[in-house]
């Protein structure tokens, strides 16, 4: 009966302060602040300088801040700088990715927004180079060429 409807932010539209949307949002243009959605889509010109919460993320453009979803994949035009947490985490070849990366547990809890504690202090406040390596999580890099990603499947097998 009702459309699903998806929220952009358009091409040149800047916006500056937090975005809270209950569905899907497509950003194609530029945000400084929070967004906080249901899913969410970062378009190969878009750029968001703050935190990102969304179910599941595909980013293809930049983003500045920690990004926390349930599945977020970084395609081969993404530019991120920041730490990932994530259930599951896929980086396709040509992506770039500067930050820590955890999943699993830690998820769940919103107080720290996922961060664990290391000596009174979350991980997101320690310094990099004395903070602990990140927690084992799904991490898979996609093969953009079929035959090559199954030449390495019977190679794992």
């Amino acid at each position: 009966m009702f459309k699903r409807r998806r929220t952009r932010i358009a091409e040149k539209l800047k916006i500056i302060g937090s975005v809270t949307a209950e569905g899907a949002v497509e950003v194609n243009g530029d945000l400084e602040g929070d967004l906080t959605c249901a899913s969410l889509a970062v378009s190969r010109k878009a750029r968001i300088r703050g935190s990102v919460q969304a179910d599941r993320i595909v980013v293809n453009g930049r983003i500045e801040g920690p990004i926390r979803g349930r599945i977020v994949v970084l395609k081969s035009r993404a530019h991120v700088v920041g730490d990932i947490m994530a259930t599951t985490l896929s980086v396709e070849k040509g992506a770039f990715f500067d930050g820590r990366s955890a999943s699993g547990a830690e998820l769940g809890d919103p107080k720290t927004n996922g961060a664990k504690k290391v000596g009174g202090k979350a991980v997101s406040d320690v310094d990099r180079a004395n903070s602990p390596p990140a927690e084992k999580g799904s991490i898979r890099i996609l093969s953009p060429d079929p035959a090559a990603a199954k030449k390495k499947g019977r190679e794992e097998n």
